[in-house]
């Protein structure tokens, strides 16, 4: 269906959640949040280099751990984890369903030698859109809570199993909602600042919490500010709907800690495996 230039999320350079921002839930807004404007400042609130010294090598030594060579890379953003991949030697095919982002990512690959492979793609689509089997998912940046409706998360996932090979994992990670929604992180902290949003005088923060809404403000220097809205989902719920789809085995990481309590974390990050067992196990270390 031909679209008007002024509905086409590819021309907005400006957000728009309408009048009462924090009814805006619905899945499909995401493309008109990561407009122009927010996407060229992104690398500003991650900053690569922290970025990198922050995390470390844990997503390429779990990928080195199940024998990974062939990854997808789900939520490709600005291309900062389809180029550690491509540095450390993976097969990678990234992929976004936000043109502005994909342009950026090929643009940062680019200047740092590298050439992407890249695809616009909804990941409810996946399978339509990107050939072959890989050993690996990644989904990464908190996107998959961009997905307000039950339905659509369920399809994602079998989406993503099945383009998986048979001893295939999915890392998928999300902002730890469970703290925010049962008050045990302050409303005004900024999550995620040591670990995922290192640039300096930038701030990531929530605005509006309830069970079927967090709205983030994101501010950058010279007070230019920009939203997003996501669904805040629990981490038992993202356990258990990996198994329902047919992931066998859970893992699932605090901050990259094994061992957590579960209020400290910003951030968890669930591993899940294919590879078939008699019954689905999750195998989150204890925690103290």
């Amino acid at each position: 269906m031909k679209e008007a230039t002024q509905d086409n999320p590819i021309f907005q350079r400006t957000q728009d959640f309408g009048a009462v921002p924090t009814e805006v839930r619905e899945t499909d807004h995401y493309q008109y949040e990561y407009v122009h404007d927010f996407v060229e400042r992104w690398d500003d609130l991650i900053d690569w280099d922290g970025r990198a010294a922050s995390e470390g090598s844990f997503f390429i030594d779990v990928l080195k751990r199940y024998g990974c060579q062939s990854v997808i890379d789900a939520a490709t953003g600005t291309g900062f984890h389809s180029v550690q991949l491509l540095k450390a030697g993976f097969e990678v095919a990234s992929i976004d369903g936000s043109p502005q982002m994909l342009a950026k990512a090929f643009e940062n690959a680019r200047q740092r030698g590298m050439i992407l492979s890249t695809v616009h793609s909804d990941w409810r689509w996946l399978s339509r859109d990107v050939v072959g089997r890989y050993d690996a998912i990644i989904c990464l940046g908190n996107s998959f809570t961009h997905i307000f409706n039950e339905h659509d998360r369920r399809r994602t996932l079998a989406e993503f199993y099945a383009m998986l090979k048979h001893e295939g994992i999915l890392i998928l990670d999300q902002r730890n909602y469970d703290a925010l929604l049962d008050g045990k992180s302050a409303p005004n902290q900024t999550p995620g600042h040591k670990y995922y949003y290192c640039g300096a005088n930038v701030t990531a923060e929530p605005e509006h919490v309830d069970d079927g809404l967090a709205r983030f403000r994101y501010t950058f220097p010279g007070d230019e500010v920009f939203h997003l809205n996501m669904f805040p989902l629990r981490k038992a719920y993202v356990h258990d709907l990996m198994h329902q789809v047919g992931f066998q085995s859970v893992t699932t990481y605090g901050d990259f800690q094994s061992s957590y309590k579960e209020s400290d974390p910003d951030f968890f990050i669930h591993v899940a495996e294919k590879s078939y067992r008699e019954a689905n196990v999750d195998r989150d270390a204890d925690k103290s």
